[in-house]
């Protein structure tokens, strides 16, 4: 039986140089979203793989599944049937101005068994989008 992916979407407009915006988000020391903790074993590039740490819980892996550097990239957590892909797009609007969006979706034949995590997403992915834009604007006007 064929499952319908669940999907939401957030696009945010930064004034930023895009190779600026692509060279921030990449840094994943920029990652902050407390209390979660982020680790990259290796370059920011498709294939290697990373870890998210929150107090309390076991770390939730993931691995960035592809990238064009500059334009996109995939990261993917592998769940019980079913896989949480967060699709991230890097859009020059000038030389000084990005949007970004954050497409997360999530696949697989156990997929609405995250019914509660897709909740969490759709309610946060904007805050969360506006706080990195924000973080974004303010790392490039201190260079």
């Amino acid at each position: 039986m064929e499952h319908e992916p669940w999907y939401c979407e957030y696009s945010v407009e930064v004034d930023v140089r895009p190779a600026f915006a692509w060279s921030y988000w990449t840094d994943i020391g920029n990652w902050v979203d407390p209390p979660a903790q982020f680790s990259l074993d290796g370059a920011f590039a498709a294939g290697s793989q990373g870890m998210t740490q929150m107090p309390g819980h076991e770390p939730i892996g993931w691995r960035i599944a592809a990238v064009e550097a500059g334009e996109s990239a995939t990261i993917q957590i592998p769940l019980d049937r079913a896989v949480l892909s967060f699709h991230w797009r890097f859009e020059a609007l000038s030389d000084r101005r990005t949007r970004i969006t954050q497409r997360i979706e999530l696949t697989g034949e156990n997929a609405d068994a995250y019914a509660e995590a897709r909740a969490a997403f759709r309610a946060n992915l904007r805050g969360g989008m506006e706080r990195i834009a924000a973080a974004m604007s303010q790392a490039a006007a201190a260079v």
